[in-house]
């Protein structure tokens, strides 16, 4: 090997490498993975900044605007309140679920779609007593298998297509993939409707849970009036350092108001009722303090009050939270909220939750002030956060626009009168102007993270045909599975891509393995579309790890899933996905 291909392939391990660990951001290891193959003179500026002048970036960007114009005017709440029926039979209410979020997925980001869904299927599974692991897991595999339908369903398809550009090829049309993405969505939604009822435990969701074991965990004592504790601060009366619980509420005599979370200089009044989580175990801490006696009533929560709010957020792998303890975060102060509970793989956490170290998944349940979810519900720090009780949302008077935009962008681009690009970035503009968006809310609406990903995505891959790499790989790829023709490379680039995109990002995956793949193509003499037809509907699914999608992580903690949760129904699909490639590539695009 030449050192140009020793130093790509030392650059790749180790952006790899830190994405898999969670080191850096995806964003982070491949803009520092191309500014390396830039110093050494293995990639040209241009080629180093051809991702950030290409459409595919900025029409994913365009598209983010669109969902998130859909979440702000409620546009499809109709459709999801008519979709989730009455619940009486298991199979018929999956299919009531599954077939209308693929197909909105097939048009729209699935993320902001499995977030608004999220809250609604949690409420219309304890409303008939159904367990909602049978239908969250569900629920995200259905986002992602109908976002390979169309060229806008996901970023990957995006991305593929325009590094399909920037080799000299013409890029995906709309509907393109459909020919191999729509019959292997069927079939895996037809898959998940029959195998789901039968792989999938049925496991108590984090929401039930804190209801039926709030007992275990809260406790009321009440502030004996004239004692010690009266007139003096939360912080000086040693309620802040106590061992396995801690004060999440207080509810004022003189007025019933409720505090939520409680700041360390909140005055105590005699009769004031305080609220401690944890381990009811080690509530021995309470009883040592004078001035605090017991309720003397049945510790269940009521947890439905007009000034204090309760939620469950998921922390999402970008978050600051992953890596530190609550403390060491500061959550009370900087969210103005305190934490019930902590839910990880299928069960709650026990013990001093201050001191218990937040990992990408984990469910917080939390009380907060009002607010709250106005204000974090867009940031980075949670990757879904849904109120115990959902109000159901208004239909805004702008979702009338929204809709109309969304047909338009579609149409447009699909009779192919303007490119997708400014289709969407059009529908981008019309949305902000006609203020079914607020320009402050762009920001907050991009995922830059997947943008500037997908824009460095194009100096790696550069990278690794300058250097030599994509040769030597697809070569060891032809001399392998070549003899079983061109079925047989389609095998090997879907198992490749299989199994990077469960170690990293799909977008990463996709691009590392389509200029193998490409080069594989003409080392054949193969026809390069439905190689790299193959390559982006193999890394746009994920299904064997809840680490693998956005929305697989939103349903991990809500669905109190573990991660043996997901290969019971996930390798089925993988399979599923695989056997499909190898055999409709070659029917839709004769190779």
């Amino acid at each position: 090997m030449q050192w140009s291909e020793w130093f790509a392939l030392g650059t790749l391990v180790i952006a790899f490498g830190a994405m898999v660990r969670d080191r850096v951001s995806s964003s982070g290891a491949m803009v520092g993975a191309t500014i390396a193959l830039l110093c050494a003179q293995i990639i040209t500026p241009r080629q180093a900044l051809a991702g950030f002048a290409n459409p595919a970036p900025i029409t994913i960007a365009a598209l983010y605007v669109l969902a998130a114009a859909v979440e702000r005017t409620g546009a499809l709440s109709p459709l999801v309140r008519a979709m989730l029926g009455s619940g009486r039979s298991l199979r018929p209410s999956l299919a009531r679920l599954l077939f209308p979020t693929a197909a909105m997925s097939a048009f729209l980001n699935n993320t902001p779609i499995v977030a608004l869904l999220v809250p609604e299927v949690q409420q219309w599974t304890t409303r008939n007593e159904r367990p909602a692991s049978m239908f969250l897991m569900p629920l995200s595999f259905a986002a992602i298998l109908g976002g390979i339908a169309t060229i806008a369903g996901t970023a990957t398809h995006l991305l593929v297509s325009g590094m399909m550009q920037d080799a000299g090829l013409d890029p995906f049309g709309f509907f393109e993939l459909s020919r191999t993405g729509v019959p292997i969505a069927v079939a895996g939604l037809l898959l998940i409707i029959v195998v789901g009822p039968i792989v999938l435990p049925e496991r108590r969701s984090t929401r039930r849970e804190v209801v039926e074991e709030l007992r275990d965990y809260v406790v009321d004592m009440v502030v004996s009036a004239g004692q010690e504790l009266e007139g003096h601060t939360v912080e000086a009366a040693g309620l802040r350092r106590l061992n396995g619980v801690f004060l999440v509420e207080l509810q004022r005599a003189a007025d019933g108001h409720h505090i939520a979370p409680v700041r360390p200089d909140t005055i105590l009044h005699g009769g004031d009722r305080l609220r401690f989580a944890g381990k009811v175990d080690d509530i021995v801490d309470l009883q040592r303090l004078p001035g605090l006696v017991s309720a003397e009533k049945d510790h269940v929560v009521t947890l439905e009050t007009d000034e204090v709010e309760h939620f469950e957020a998921v922390v999402g792998a970008a978050s600051p939270l992953v890596g530190k303890t609550l403390k060491e975060a500061g959550f009370r102060s900087r969210y103005q909220a305190a934490v019930l509970a902590i839910h990880r793989a299928g069960h709650r956490i026990s013990g001093k939750l201050g001191q218990v170290t937040i990992r990408t998944g984990d469910t917080l349940l939390m009380v907060a002030g009002e607010g709250f979810y106005r204000r974090w519900r867009d940031r980075p720090d949670f990757l879904l956060i849904a109120p115990f009780f959902t109000v159901p949302r208004q239909l805004s008077r702008r979702a009338w626009l929204v809709f109309v935009v969304a047909v338009a962008i579609v149409a447009l681009s699909a009779a192919r009168v303007v490119p997708l690009v400014t289709a969407a970035l059009g529908g981008a503009a019309v949305l902000v102007f006609g203020r079914a968006l607020g320009a402050s809310d762009l920001q907050q609406a991009i995922d830059t993270n997947v943008v500037v990903t997908i824009a460095a995505a194009f100096g790696l891959a550069a990278g690794v045909n300058n250097s030599g790499l994509a040769t030597r790989l697809s070569t060891a790829l032809v001399q392998s599975l070549g003899r079983f023709g061109p079925r047989g490379v389609l095998l090997g680039v879907a198992l490749a891509a299989a199994l990077l995109k469960e170690l990293v990002t799909n977008n990463a995956a996709a691009a590392l393995v389509l200029p193998i793949a490409l080069t594989a193509a003409r080392t054949l003499s193969l026809q390069p579309r439905g190689i790299a037809a193959a390559v982006t509907l193999a890394c746009a699914t994920s299904f064997l790890t809840p680490t693998g999608y956005a929305t697989n992580i939103m349903v991990y903690g809500p669905g109190g899933y573990t991660f043996a949760d997901y290969l019971r129904l996930g390798l089925p699909l993988t399979a599923l996905v695989i056997a499909g490639l190898v055999w409709l590539v070659p029917l839709g695009w004769p190779i």
